[in-house]
């Protein structure tokens, strides 16, 4: 799959995810699969005044080979000063546009699934990122609306991005009132398949497994897949994914120890990225993910959202290996 300039082996992208998608994660998925990983979203005025968290988390890793950073504006002028930004400096090489977020902190300033409602305001912010991207891809994920009780924006989204030279789009097949609630309707993504035909159309929402991805290709006729919350914990999904595009069987998943060996590689990395107090603060919802479904694991889990060393998830570690 192509997007813009950029071919992907298997058509498979890490969905950004806030407090999740960082370089030590990214770098952990990469290494178990093909694809491309996004970063954490940035906010677009944020990074255009230099603020010192936003920069930060638009730092990469020097060994990462595609950069790729989600941003998020509510004003044209702002987003495209971001972009150019970006792309003057030479920090990125893929950039996503977030219309997608439905978290009231950001939709209740229309930002995020709300901001597709505004379709001039929608238009003018794709145009300027366009405009002062140069030759790296711009591309747009979004819901299907904002709910069910109003006209869903989805169609009209796709058609502005492809109109205004986006160069990808994805669909989490979801409106921003179901947040991550029931299921996705896949059958969005297939009919937004069929409305935008120049550029690629990638679905997500409920891929857990790899098959998942295949069927929702099959079933929607969409050219690649995003992973979110699928991954979380289990970064070998991305193995997986790789796997069944290239006609191979997945192989078993880790058993409990290589598991907690993963787990303790993941701490690891973000104890060396970000410092050992605030990598293991990090690190304590993992450890809810990574155990999740292991027999015996509850009380482990207890344990493990009260580390605050290395040493101690050590400790925990020996003390439950049985499990």
């Amino acid at each position: 799959m192509r997007i813009g300039p950029i071919t992907l082996d298997v058509p498979v992208v890490l969905a950004p995810m806030a407090g999740v998608t960082n370089a030590p994660f990214r770098r952990l998925c990469r290494a178990e699969g093909a694809g491309l990983y996004v970063s954490e979203m940035i906010t677009a005025r944020a990074y255009v005044e230099g603020n010192a968290k936003t920069q930060r988390l638009a730092h990469f890793d020097d060994d990462e080979p595609l950069r790729s950073i989600q941003l998020y504006g509510i004003d044209a002028f702002h987003v495209g000063e971001a972009v150019r930004r970006l792309v003057d400096s030479d920090h990125v090489d893929h950039i996503d546009l977030n219309f997608g977020c439905p978290a009231p902190k950001v939709t209740k300033n229309g930002g995020g699934s709300a901001l597709p409602v505004r379709k001039r305001l929608l238009r003018d912010i794709i145009a300027a990122a366009v405009a002062g991207a140069g030759d790296v891809p711009i591309t747009a994920k979004f819901r299907m609306g904002v709910d069910d009780d109003h006209p869903l924006t989805y169609l009209d989204t796709g058609r502005i991005a492809e109109d205004e030279g986006c160069a990808m789009i994805a669909l989490h097949a979801r409106t921003a009132e179901q947040l991550y609630s029931g299921d996705a309707r896949w059958e969005a993504i297939g009919r937004l398949k069929e409305h935008v035909t120049s550029i690629p159309v990638l679905g997500n929402g409920d891929i857990w497994e790899a098959h998942d991805a295949l069927r929702m290709m099959r079933t929607t006729k969409c050219d690649g897949v995003i992973v979110g919350r699928g991954c979380l914990g289990r970064p070998w999904l991305f193995r997986d994914l790789a796997d069944v595009f290239n006609g191979r069987d997945p192989e078993d998943p880790p058993d409990f120890g290589k598991t907690l060996d993963l787990m303790r590689d993941h701490a690891r990395r973000l104890v060396d990225w970000f410092g050992e107090e605030p990598g293991i603060r990090m690190m304590r919802k993992f450890t809810t993910w990574y155990t999740k479904g292991f027999k015996n694991s509850a009380e482990m889990r207890v344990r493990l959202t009260r580390i605050t060393s290395l040493s101690d998830l050590d400790e925990v570690k020996i003390g439950r290996a049985s499990c």
